[in-house]
C-alpha cells in the first residue's frame, strides 16, 4: 500500500470478495481524527469535481463520523446548525457580500468573521 487512508468499514470486506487480501490497521483514537479531516478534504474535492449527489453524501458520512469523534452526535450537530441558520441565516436567499459602503462611499471588509 503505497499510502494509508482512512476507508469506510465494509471495504475489506469488499476487496476479499473481489479475490484480494487488505492489508488493513485501526486507526489510534489521535490518528483517527487527521484521518478524517483528510478524508474530508478528500471528498469534498471529489464533489467540487464531480458535483455528483453521490460524492455530496460521502462528505456528509466523514462530516458526521467527525462531528462524533468529537462527541456531538446527528441530532446535536442539527441542533447547532439550525440555531446558526435562526441567528444568521442560511444560503438559500444566494446572497453575495462584497463589503460595506461608509459615509465616505469607499467599499470596506468589516463587520464579518469567517463564521459568515
Amino acid at each position: 500500500m503505497s499510502h494509508a487512508k482512512l476507508v469506510r468499514d465494509k471495504i475489506p470486506e469488499i476487496v476479499r470478495e473481489r479475490g484480494a487480501e487488505p492489508v488493513t490497521r485501526v486507526a489510534g483514537a489521535d490518528e483517527y481524527r487527521g484521518l478524517l479531516r483528510d478524508k474530508l478534504v478528500e471528498e469534498v474535492d471529489e464533489f467540487l469535481d464531480s458535483e455528483d449527489p453521490h460524492e455530496l453524501a460521502d462528505v456528509l458520512e466523514v462530516l458526521l463520523a467527525l462531528a462524533s469523534d468529537l462527541g456531538v452526535d446527528r441530532d446535536q450537530l442539527e441542533k447547532l446548525r439550525m440555531a446558526k441558520v435562526s441567528e444568521r441565516g442560511g444560503f438559500s436567499r444566494r446572497i453575495v457580500w462584497s463589503g460595506n459602503t461608509p459615509a465616505d462611499g469607499q467599499v470596506a471588509h468589516v463587520g464579518l468573521t469567517s463564521n459568515a
